[in-house]
This record gives C-alpha cells, structure tokens and sequence, in this order.
C-alpha cells in the first residue's frame, strides 16, 4: 500500500511507525507539516497515497485533504479523550492506565471515529521517556491494526457517539498548572510537575533573578535546605530544596527573550554559571545557598559557589539520588549503566564513561553490560552543548575525540564478552559506540540510525571498521548513505544486532540481567573470549585502529573546521529547532558530505 506520513516533526515515533510499515511492504513517504499546508498537499499530489496517517501533528490537516482521502491521525490518549495535551493530564492525574487511539480526521478536533485503540500502564517516568517507550509500542500496535483494517475493507470504524466512548475534552496544559511551590508542594508533587514536562515545554521558574525552563526531575535522598534553596551540582544537574527533601534538575532552558545567545536546553549547571549575578542576596528563596559578602564568582561549566557533590558509581542499597552512570555486579557479570538526557554525551559524559569502564573493566568478569536501561542508549556527540560554546567547531573536536577514546577503549577490551543493551533508540556516533562491542541487543521497540550525512557529517567512532564487519561494505554503504531509520528487526536481520529482547520497557534491564547471567554461564564462553582475543590481534597486524581513527578525524577536521560546512548550519537549525531543509525528510541525501568519500 502507498501510505504517507504527515508528522510536525520526524520524531522518534514518526521514525518508527515509518520503519515497521515499510518493514511489511508498505510503500511509505514523510511529509513535515512544520513546512506547511502547501507542502503537505504537493506531497499529497506526487504520491497519490492510498492513506494517510498523522504519527505526531501539532496543526490540523488541511480540510482539503482529509475531505478526499482517508486520514488517521494517532492521538496519544484513550478513545473518547480529546485535546492537545494528554499525556500531560495523564501525568498530573496519575493515571495507572492510559492509551493510544488512532482515529479518522474530521473537522472537529480528535473527535473523528475510531480505527484502532491500544491501551498501556503508566509507569512513573518522565513524558519523554513514557512517549519513547509505552506511548510508542500502543501507538504502533494501534497503527498496525488500523492499516490492517483499512486494507481489509471491512471494518467499519466506530464513531466516537458510541455510549461505549467516555467523551472528554481537556484543554491545554498550561504554565499556570505546572508551577512548582517550593515552599507548598511535596517532592513527590514537584517531581510529578517536572517529569510531567521534561522535555517540552519544561516548568518555568526562575533562578538567579532570571526566568528559566526546568527539565527533567530525579529525587534526592540526603541533601537538604530552605525550600527553593540550590544545594549541589552534580554531573552537570543541580541539586534543588523543596519543602520535604530535594530534587535533582539536569537540564535548564533559558527564555527566548532573555538575551542569552543560547536558548535551549543544556546541562542545569551550565546555564547557571553563565548568568551574571554582581552579588549574593539576602536571605528569601532566591535559589542562592547561605548569605555571602562579596561577588558570585564562576568557573567552567558550572557556577563555582555551589559544591560539585559525587555519587559513587555503585550505590548503596536502597539510594535514591541522581546518578546518571553507576556499576553493579551479579556473579560473573558486570553491568554499567548510563542515561544521559536526550541520549546526547558531551565530552565531560563521554570522559566520565570512559572511567567508569576503566573502573568496571577492573572487577573480576567474564561479561560486562553496557547500557541496559529502558530509554536512549546514545545518540553520539552532545549538539547541544557544542551550539552553546562560543568555539562550536573545537567543542565538536574535542567531543567526538573524547567518543573516540570510549568507543576505542570498548574495541580494545579482549579479557572478556562485552555487550551493548539497547533498551532504546541510538543514532550516529551512539551506534556505533553500541557496533563496538561484542554482542549488540535491542529491545524490539528501538529504532537505529547508524549514520551521519543528514548531519552533514562523514562520522567516526570508527564506523569505517565496525559496520563493515557487521554488515558487509554493500550493506554499511547502504545505510550511510540512504540515511533513513532502521527498525529493531531490520538490524537484526541485516547483523546490526545479534540479539531482539521482545519485553515491554519496564522489563528489559530484569531481562537483561537474566541473559547475561546466563551467558557467563555458557560452556563456550573462555573459547569464544580466547577467539575475540585472537581476532583482535588479527584485524590489528591488518590495519591498526589506530589507522581507521587517523583516516575518519581526517575527515571529520575537514568539516567542523570549515566555517561553510552544512554542519554548522544544521546543527543550528536542530538545536534551536527552526525549519530547514526539505520538507520531505526521507529525500535522497544530496551532495556528498565534505571530507568524505561517498
């Protein structure tokens, strides 16, 4: 069938239902309607879609085209549940249970009838992570289902005045709903309100005499202060007193209007060192620590007058504090751990990684984990952090060589098995950190991009090594260059991945610790080690890592130092998330990245 997409964003969602459609033999093309309802009826006009489905969509539908053909739009809520902002009410609600529907287009908003409803439990996490994860394994369920039925032609979809359907309208989650109190509200309740909005649109606050968006939430166990009161830093998170305990934020967003160069989300204790405060003051809950004379001096990537506060990468049990890398044992397998915001590692991540590997590689075992949480695995260098730096093209360096130390360090280990667990998504530089290791499993909601180009990027992490070896050359060079979005099955029947976990989210680490624990059982496991060894002392007599590294940063200089490269002006444009480029995101990769070869 000829399905098209209509989506405001390529998201991870829109990337998915993309990759299990054409999985099935469905000819699928993306329009984004972020470009405009011109641009959605030319697209309409060129493929002549049989259907149209709307993964993610924050405008209607011009009437035009769902007046002539069938559109189903995907709504993140049960059947009867209409408006912008659902997960938002499921959220602050705590709902146990929630759902996906997919429904017809009609005039009116979310009211069309219904092709297919999926529902799922809400586990307590952040929006983004339950819209990853539960949100997206219902909605592709719902879609499949839909797409099934519609081809049928059969099936005939129930109109939402069914007395079955509990009708209700929920308006627009506003900022006024989800101010934090510091000095009214629980933990528990500020919490709530800031996981509720971790990724967008965030909780405005203020700090610092300066108005901010807080992203992201994780409970603290142990620090302590005034409601309101900044406490600590830790690993780029700031540590915040509310009225019965602490909160860790990881992530700051300044205003548009603020002046500041850079207004997106970055690490919390870098926004914070870059506002001025000429003092300290008095008392109140100004987010400040104890009163001080003198000025509020800041150093680095966090402000100095706060104290940096560790956690130890294997906690004691029973701690709930933030700790965004952390080790465990159980017999002979190791398990490291990691979950960086948006999945992006800055160079401070990808350093503090690397000890951690450093660390890990020195317990006794014969199997070591790397990820195994439910959400992101990676997503290669931190676009974030490098558009904030007033040098992005040596931030870039300095990043992608600090990926390249982890990512050779894993290449390098030959005492025991490595594997990566993806629990989620991973793309460019992340996948091929993930390509690094041994064995690669993947629960079978993620999607992968191994590839660089619609970055404008040739890549490194030594890709030019570990795809080939995985796929074929015809088959990496494929993926490069076609540079669309694989789904967990194609990876795996392609060797990108040697292993699916078909579990929900919430038990993918449990079932990971369960196949490594038997893996360190496998009577094969010394032969297969010895061998990994042998091979690695093979490939290296042929061409040394040393070599393919040499050969791709080559390259990779070549871009980030050239101040024409596409580079800079799309990594702009999808940090600060303004339009750019095609509005038909899946279009061929026109020329060829500079630096590169393809």
């Amino acid at each position: 069938m000829d399905i098209l997409l209509v989506a405001s964003a390529f998201n991870s969602l829109s990337q998915r239902v993309y990759a299990e459609l054409s999985d099935l033999g469905h000819r699928v093309d993306v329009v984004l309607a972020s470009h405009g309802p011109t641009a959605i009826r030319t697209a309409v006009r060129e493929v002549r879609p049989e259907l149209i489905i709307a993964p993610m969509l924050r405008t209607a539908l011009p009437e035009d085209v769902w007046c002539e053909h069938t559109c189903l739009i995907v709504h993140p809520g049960p059947p009867g549940d209409r408006g912008p902002s659902s997960l938002d009410w499921a959220i602050a609600e705590e709902a146990p249970r929630w759902g996906v529907t997919v429904l017809q287009a009609e005039a009116a908003m979310d009211a069309g009838p219904v092709w297919a409803a999926v529902p799922f439990d809400v586990p307590p996490v952040g929006k983004s992570d339950l819209y990853r994860n539960e949100v997206s394994d219902a909605a592709v369920a719902a879609v499949l289902l839909a797409v099934r039925r519609y081809g049928d032609g059969s099936f005939k979809p129930r109109p939402q005045s069914d007395p079955s359907f509990h009708v209700v309208w929920r308006d627009h989650f506003r900022q006024e709903l989800r101010r934090i109190d510091w000095e009214g509200d629980s933990t528990e309740t500020v919490l709530r309100k800031l996981r509720g909005a971790d990724s967008q649109p965030g909780v405005r606050d203020e700090l610092l005499g300066r108005e901010v968006f807080l992203h992201g939430g994780h409970i603290e166990d142990e620090l302590r202060g005034r409601p309101g009161e900044l406490l600590a830093t830790r690993a780029g998170a700031v540590c915040r007193a509310t009225r019965d305990g602490a909160v860790w934020i990881p992530e700051l967003r300044p205003r548009k209007a603020s002046g500041d160069p850079a207004p997106f989300r970055r690490p919390a204790a870098s926004v914070l060192a870059s506002i001025p405060v000429p003092s300290r003051p008095q008392g109140g809950t100004s987010g400040i620590p104890a009163p001080k004379d003198g000025p509020l001096p800041h150093a680095g990537d966090r402000p100095s007058w706060l104290a940096e506060v560790a956690a130890p990468l294997e906690l004691a049990p029973g701690r709930r504090t933030l700790t965004d890398i952390s080790y465990r044992q159980r017999g002979d397998a190791g398990f490291l751990a990691f979950s960086f915001p948006g999945g992006a590692m800055s160079t401070d991540q990808c350093r503090r990684l690397l000890a951690a590997y450093r660390y890990a590689l020195a317990r006794p075992t014969s199997v070591l984990v790397l990820g195994g949480g439910r959400d992101f695995f990676s997503n290669g260098i931190h676009l974030n952090v490098i558009e904030a730096c007033a040098d992005p093209a040596t931030e870039s360096w300095t990043n992608l060589n600090a990926m390249n130390d982890l990512v050779e360090a894993v290449l390098r280990t030959t005492d025991r098995l490595v594997v990566a667990a993806l629990g989620g998504n991973a793309a460019a530089g992340g996948a091929m950190f993930a390509l690094a290791a041994d064995e690669v499993w993947c629960r079978t909601g993620a999607v992968l991009n191994p590839h660089y180009r619609r970055m404008g990027l040739y890549g490194s992490e030594f890709w030019t090594y570990t795809l080939p070896r995985r796929v074929g050359p015809e088959t990496a060079e494929r993926l490069t260059t076609q540079a669309l979005p694989v789904s967990a099955a194609t990876a795996a029947g392609i060797g990108l991945v040697d292993r699916l976990v078909p579990v929900p989210a919430q038990e993918f680490t449990a079932e990971v610790d369960r196949l490594a624990t038997a893996l360190t059982a496998a009577p094969d496991l010394a032969r297969r080690i010895a061998a990994k060894a042998a091979a690695r002392r093979r490939d290296e007599a042929t061409r040394p890592l040393a070599e393919y590294r040499r050969e791709e940063m080559v390259r990779m200089r070549g871009i980030f130092f050239d101040p024409d490269a596409p580079y800079h002006a799309l990594r702009s444009a999808f940090v600060r998330k303004t339009p750019s480029g095609s509005a038909r995101p899946l279009a061929p990769v026109g020329e060829p990245v500079p630096g590169g070869s393809r």
